[in-house]
Formats: C-alpha cells, structure tokens, sequence
C-alpha cells in the first residue's frame, strides 16, 4: 500500500497552492463582503487547467482523476473557500454527463467548459425536497420532440451566472417505486421560460452565485436527456458518491486553513512573557487539531482514490464526508478560540473561515444523511 503522492500528483497540489495564494489573498475579503463573483480569477483557472480535472482529455478537461480534484480543491479552500466553492461549481453536474450521457452529448457540452465562459450547475433541491430528492415535484412533460419543464429550485449553484443546467425532474409519476421516477435533462439558461434569481445575504462563502431557479414551460429536446427516462434517482445517488468525495476534500482544505491560521497566530501573539504556543495546553491542542486534519485527509484521499480506481465506495465517501466536514466545524471553532478576541472581526481570515464552515454539513447530503447512508451500508435495510 503506497501512501505517497506521485510526482505530478505533487506538482499539481503545489499548483493549485500556488494559484490560490497568489490570486486569492489580497481580494478574498473583499470578495467575501461584497458578495463579487470572481470572474477574472475563474478565467484564469480555466487557463491553467484546474477546473474539472476529471473530465478526460477527449473532452477538452484535464485529464487527472477525482483525488486530483479533491486535492486542488482542498488547496483553495485552505485560501479561501468563496472562491474556492466558486471555481468548484464551474462544472459542478457534468459527472452525470460522463457517467450517463452520450457520445454526442459529451462532445457538444464539454469542451465549452474550457474554451469559453460555459458554466454548468444542477438544480436539484427544491422549497419541499431537500434531503428528500425523491419527492422533487418540478416536472418534464413529454410534448412532441421536447420536454416542457415547470417548477423551482431553490440554493442552486450558478443559477445566475451558470450557462447550462442539469434538472432534476419528475417524469414517471405513474411509476409506484419511488427510485424510479425521475430524470435528468439538461439545458440551456439562456431558453426561454427559465429565470433565476439570486439569493443573497449568506453567512458564509459569499461570492459563490447562489440562486432561487423558476422554470416556466420550458421546451428542451428530448435529446438532452441525460441517461435512461426514470433512472434519475439512481443517477443522482451515483453523482453523489462522486461529488461527495470532492467536498469532503473543501472540509479538509478548510481545516488545514484553520490550523494553519492557529499555528502562525499562536507562534506570534504573546502572553505572560511568552508565545501562546510555548504552553503545554496550547501545543496540546495543536497536535490534537493537526492529528484530526490528517486523519480526515486520508479518509478523503482513499475515497477518491477508490473513485479513479472504478471501485466507488458509498459507505466510506458518506464516512469521508461526515467527519472530515464536522473535522472542519470544530477547526475553525478551536482556532477562532486560540485567536480570542481578535478572531471575533472581519479583518481576520478565521472569521470568514467560521462562517463558510457550517455550510459543508449541510450540501451535498447533510451530516444525518451521512450517517444514514452508512448506518444502511453497514446493517442493510431492515424494514
């Protein structure tokens, strides 16, 4: 079993650590208290290529595999994870593409995603069915060659900004088993009938478009179902295992930020005579914090690895996700407290990092959807 990173795996994260540090750092706040969406610095990773390193070469991507993704994406969310969560979401959905869609599909979507400004997003969670997907009532009614799409969406990523939308949508009502009536269909934003609004005045990763989705008798072909008619919840709960495991590598990312943030504030801030980090209970809570950062980055690393490997594991990327995000929540907690006072204000990092934090146990499947999915893997269903 090889635990070290190969050489273009290390080239790739420093990278990234790299891009992030230099393009992140002096406007992050700024960004943050304004609620900017960062253009310029998206055009820019896209340039560099570290924007959907999953996506094959065939298709205009990278060409790298999920744990490349999950370490380039812990590595901007260890500078700022507004911008880090912004540059996640540019292709956030076009795993169903890879896993469901067709070659044509793949060759007319995918490659806009690097060569111009295409932005991809998938509504899913609605007003009445968050946790629940399989209640998600927006429909897509069959009406000659296209489909017709009614409903709402709500807190969906690039619902403003985004080019094309992945729609998770109730097709089969008819069919009586629950995992069997709902599709993925993708459009255009720019088709009529679709509007969004953007939802502002979030408590943390502000500069992400956030958006509130309405589709009024939208007409897209049928062509652009992606995957089998009735197969979306099983689609969907395949995409998450995929996506979570990136996520998971934002909450490590996040926890590394707020350690290092506690390392350099307590090596420098001073009390009775002495640095913060001279005291026994300091140190000791820095090798706990440090202990449970690298714990969670193994979880997160193995569930990629696995995913790029062709052996997706549900249970351990549930696991991955669970701890590493709760990992992230009791970071920047325990910094902020070694911060003190200082750390209560909008001119230190921490403060935004507290913000952004609490947002990892809820998306992409919230913390008690974790644990349900592992409960199941491990007893079984047992109703």
């Amino acid at each position: 079993m090889n635990f070290d990173l190969t050489n273009e795996q290390r080239d790739i994260k420093k990278a990234a650590r790299d891009f992030a540090v230099g393009e992140f750092t002096d406007v992050a706040r700024e960004y943050d208290l304004n609620e900017t969406f960062p253009e310029e610095i998206i055009k820019k990773a896209k340039e560099l290529g570290l924007v959907g390193l999953f996506i094959p070469e065939e298709y205009g991507g990278p060409g790298f595999g999920y744990l490349e993704q999950a370490m380039v994406l812990e590595e901007f969310w260890r500078v700022d994870p507004g911008i880090g969560q912004q540059l996640c979401t540019i292709s956030f959905g076009v795993e169903e593409l890879l896993l469901y869609g067709t070659e044509e599909q793949k060759k007319k979507f995918l490659p806009p995603i690097f060569e111009g400004n295409t932005i991809f997003g998938f509504a899913i969670t609605e007003p009445d069915a968050g946790s629940d997907t399989a209640a998600a009532s927006t429909t897509a009614v069959k009406d000659g060659n296209d489909y017709v799409i009614n409903g709402s969406k709500v807190m969906i990523s690039n619902g403003t900004k985004g080019t094309h939308m992945l729609v998770y949508c109730l097709t089969n009502p008819e069919e009586k088993s629950k995992t069997g009536r709902h599709s993925i269909i993708l459009l255009e934003t720019n088709r009529k009938g679709y509007e969004a609004d953007r939802m502002e005045g979030k408590m943390g990763i502000r500069c992400s478009d956030t958006a509130s989705i309405y589709f009024t008798d939208v007409r897209v072909p049928q062509e652009n179902l992606i995957g089998k008619e009735g197969n979306g919840f099983i689609q969907l709960m395949n995409f998450f295992d995929r996506s979570r495991a990136y996520v998971a590598g934002h909450a490590v990312g996040l926890a590394q930020g707020a350690l290092d943030m506690a390392i350099k504030h307590v090596k420098e801030r001073k009390q009775f005579g002495q640095p913060l980090g001279a005291f026994q209970v300091t140190q000791f809570k820095i090798a706990e914090m440090a202990t449970k950062v690298e714990t969670a980055r193994n979880m997160v690393y193995k569930a990629a690895w696995l995913l790029d490997q062709g052996r997706p594991d549900t249970k351990l990327t549930a696991m991955a996700k669970l701890y590493a995000c709760h990992v992230a929540v009791e970071m920047v907690d325990e910094s902020l407290q070694l911060h003190g006072g200082y750390g209560y204000f909008n001119d230190q990092d921490i403060e935004r990092f507290y913000r952004a934090a609490k947002v990892l146990e809820i998306y992409e499947g919230t913390k008690e959807v974790e644990k349900i999915i592992i409960g199941r893997e491990i007893l079984g269903n047992l109703k």
